[in-house]
C-alpha cells in the first residue's frame, strides 16, 4: 500500500479519532483565548491606572500589583508553553496532593499563557488611543473607570482585534504541546493512530493538513470580519440643505448601492 492509499485509509478508518481531536483542540483554543482575553483586558486596565503623586497606601498598592503583574507577564512570555504545562500540571499535583483533570489543566495553561500576551496587546491598544481623549473625558467629570469603560476600551478592543485573532490561531497550533501531559487533543490522537498502524509519516501528514485547514480557514474568516468592521473604503458627501433633503438623499444613495 503506497502513501496516498494509506493517507486515504487513515482518513476513512480513523475519522472518529481525528474528529474528536479537532473538537478538543477547538474547545481548548476557543475557551482559552476568551479567558486569556479577559485576563489581558483586566491586567491592561489595571496597568493603565495612573500612579498617585504622593506615596500613600494607594501608591504602594498599585506599585505591588504592577510588580506582580510584570513578573507574571514576563515569566509566561519568556518560557515555552510546553515547560509551563509540565510545571503547572505536575506542580499542582505535588502541592495539593491530587491530580487535576488533564483537560482542565490544558485549559488553565492556555488561558494564563494567552493572558500574558494579551496583557501587552491590550496595553498597546490603550496607549494607541490619543491622550486628548483621556483629558477630554476627565474634563467633563468622568472618573478613570468611566473613561476606560465608555471611551477607551471600546476603541482599544477594536484596534487589537487582529492581534487577538492571531492569538487564537496560535493557540490552535500550540495546543499540540499539551500532548506532554496527555491532553487528548488532535496531536495526541495522531499518536494513538500511529500506535495502531505504525505509519508515522502518513499520519502526521494528515494531522498537518487538518491543522492547516483549521488555521487557514479561521484566518480568512477573521480577515473578513475585520474588513466588515472597517466599514466602506469610500464615502459619499451629501449636498448641503435641510435635514429632510439630507435624509431623502441618503435613502436614494442607499437604494442605489443595494442595486
Amino acid at each position: 500500500m503506497n502513501s496516498l492509499q494509506f493517507i486515504i485509509k487513515v482518513i476513512v478508518e480513523y475519522w472518529p479519532y481525528l474528529l474528536r481531536g479537532v473538537g478538543y483542540t477547538m474547545l481548548l483554543s476557543i475557551s482559552g483565548t476568551i479567558v486569556g482575553f479577559a485576563i489581558g483586558l483586566l491586567v491592561g486596565v489595571v496597568r493603565s491606572i495612573p500612579m498617585p503623586d504622593k506615596k500613600n497606601a494607594l501608591w504602594w498598592l498599585l506599585k505591588i500589583v504592577n510588580t506582580l503583574i510584570g513578573v507574571y507577564v514576563e515569566v509566561f512570555r519568556c518560557t515555552p508553553m510546553i515547560v509551563q504545562a509540565m510545571v503547572i500540571y505536575y506542580g499542582i499535583a505535588m502541592l495539593t496532593g491530587f491530580e487535576v483533570d488533564r483537560l482542565l489543566a490544558g485549559f488553565i495553561i492556555i488561558s494564563i499563557n494567552t493572558g500574558a500576551y494579551m496583557a501587552e496587546i491590550v496595553r498597546g491598544g490603550i496607549m494607541s488611543i490619543d491622550q486628548g481623549q483621556f483629558e477630554a473625558a476627565h474634563a467633563i467629570g468622568m472618573t478613570h473607570w468611566q473613561t476606560m469603560v465608555h471611551v477607551i476600551i471600546p476603541q482599544a478592543v477594536r484596534n487589537i482585534l487582529p492581534a487577538t485573532g492571531n492569538e487564537f490561531v496560535i493557540n490552535i497550533k500550540d495546543s499540540s504541546v499539551l500532548m506532554v501531559i496527555t491532553v487528548t487533543e488532535l496531536f495526541y490522537y495522531g499518536k494513538i493512530i500511529i500506535a495502531l498502524n505504525y505509519r508515522a509519516f502518513e499520519t502526521y501528514l494528515v494531522i498537518a493538513a487538518i491543522y492547516f485547514i483549521l488555521t487557514f480557514s479561521i484566518t480568512r474568516l477573521l480577515r473578513f470580519i475585520e474588513r466588515r468592521l472597517d466599514g466602506p473604503k469610500t464615502y459619499d458627501i451629501l449636498h448641503s440643505g435641510t435635514s429632510a433633503e439630507a435624509v431623502v438623499e441618503a435613502m436614494a444613495l442607499e437604494a442605489k448601492n443595494v442595486k
